[in-house]
């Protein structure tokens, strides 16, 4: 049938494929239509393309068939796959590959939530109106509607996405991540016992590691036993809250409510007028704790409403009440408090006692703020795994350390253990040339005392005596 039966929600995950990576391609080729496709070739996405240091941040589906993962260093991807090209990260051109890749999603549906920088939810309940004439051409809904989307994307940004269809948000996200690249999947309530049962555990989407590990322990391998699970034993196991979640996932159930994205601020900003003017003489003491409590005020509310600033501005008011503002663009969005401060107050000096600054000018200032601007989604995943990148390469070199200590300290008791081994060998060999000393002083008394007594046999026990004697009279002789 053209069209199937009415199934209630509809809702579609839409995930860009490899999206790091796409985008450097699209770019590379935008830049030199000549130029090798970086998704047709081993390549990924990270680390200090020069010095081939760093964490891998995206890979090619070929650098995939290699064994190259995300997050693994790049001197390790490099040992499986020698011939990896290497790209650097470019943040701005991502951003723009993401606000056109939404900009085409909000042409199919008005409820569009965007998750993370490069996936987003859609509610196409009731959209067969949009493409009744594929429907009527024999095309089905909503796999014709997913269809066009996904040609969209390809034909006019120059990347794919994958898209998964299901009645609730929950399914649709697991079936977005089933074979890639450029694919529908659907996974509707009764699929699941056949598409998602079968999954190892590991790959319930909200299952974390240790989640899986400590699951597994205990029996529970698939999506499908965690599912026929007693909740009562998956509790025992994680926990009230969490044995309830990974029961209900496992099930198939989930939101099906598509969050819509409200006008959001285009600024966060906050301003205060100083108790005294600021000069070039009182600004270390009045300034910098004004600006640090400032910025914790912005990042509080933009951690509540979810969203980072691209860019970062001061204002200040001067005693002849004219406005001034300066501003800087970070590689990274951020929210956080103290990255708002440090770069707020770097303006904020820069301002005031840069070369023309107000202060050189003899301006002082009666009020301060700073604020973030350029806003984009906090909870965007990969922007995050840059932050984490760095992080982890911190964690990885003081691994490095460690275990370099721990080198020097088994190197060290290798050498120890080696000349005690050498010490006890040099005393065996003592003892060994002792005894056989001993032997050959034996043996030299034994034969002395076997010709005695052949002598004495022969000639006689005087004739020994007095050869004896005559050998102390005269020990020249014989």
């Amino acid at each position: 049938m053209a069209r199937e039966k009415s199934r209630g929600k509809i809702i579609f995950h839409v995930d860009v494929n490899s999206a790091f990576l796409s985008w450097s391609a699209v770019k590379r080729l935008r830049e030199d239509p000549e130029a090798v496709d970086l998704r047709t070739i081993p390549s990924a996405v990270g680390g200090d393309v020069k010095t081939r240091h760093g964490i891998i941040t995206a890979k090619s589906i070929p650098a995939k068939a290699f064994g190259v993962t995300t997050g693994e260093p790049v001197v390790t991807a490099l040992r499986k796959c020698p011939n990896l090209v290497l790209v650097p990260p470019d943040f701005e051109f991502y951003r723009s590959c993401s606000h056109a890749f939404i900009d085409i999603l909000k042409d199919f549906s008005d409820q569009v939530e965007q998750v993370s920088i490069d996936e987003a939810y859609m509610d196409m309940t009731g959209a067969e109106a949009l493409f009744s004439r594929k429907i009527a051409a024999g095309e089905s809904f909503p796999a014709c509607a997913a269809a066009r989307i996904r040609q969209e994307i390809r034909e006019k940004l120059g990347f794919t996405v994958n898209v998964g269809i299901s009645s609730n948000k929950l399914l649709a996200k697991m079936a977005s991540d089933f074979a890639k690249p450029d694919r529908t999947h659907t996974l509707f309530p009764e699929e699941v016992p056949a598409k998602m049962w079968p999954l190892p555990i590991r790959e319930l989407y909200g299952c974390g590691r240790q989640t899986a590990d400590r699951l597994t322990t205990m029996g529970i391998r698939t999506i499908g036993d965690a599912a026929a699970a007693d909740p009562v034993i998956l509790k025992s196991i994680l926990g009230d809250r969490a044995g309830e979640s990974i029961h209900r996932k496992a099930n198939g159930l989930g939101s099906s409510t598509v969050r819509v994205e409200r006008d959001k601020a285009k600024s966060y900003s906050h301003e205060t007028t100083t108790s005294e003017d600021i000069t070039g003489e009182n600004f270390d003491r009045l300034g910098p704790p004004m600006i640090a409590h400032m910025a914790e005020k912005v990042a509080a509310r933009m951690q509540r409403d979810g969203v980072r600033a691209g860019t970062i501005f001061v204002v200040v008011k001067t005693g002849a009440f004219k406005r001034h503002t300066r501003q800087r663009s970070l590689a990274v969005p951020t929210s956080e408090a103290d990255v708002l401060s440090e770069e707020g107050l770097s303006l904020l000096r820069e301002l005031l006692m840069g070369d023309d600054g107000l202060f050189v000018r003899g301006e002082t200032v009666r009020l301060l703020g700073v604020g973030g601007s350029n806003l984009e989604e906090g909870g965007y995943r990969q922007l995050d795994l840059f932050s984490w990148a760095s992080q982890k390469e911190t964690l990885e070199r003081e691994e490095r350390e460690r275990r370099a200590a721990e080198e020097r300290a088994a190197e060290e008791e290798r050498l120890k253990q080696e000349a005690e081994h050498r010490a006890q060998e040099a005393k065996r060999l003592e003892e060994m040339q002792e005894r056989e000393a001993r032997l050959k002083a034996e043996e030299k008394r034994r034969r002395l005392e076997a010709m005695m007594a052949s002598v004495q046999k022969r000639f006689g026990g005087e004739a020994l005596q007095k050869g004896m004697v005559r050998g102390e009279e005269d020990p020249e002789e014989g």
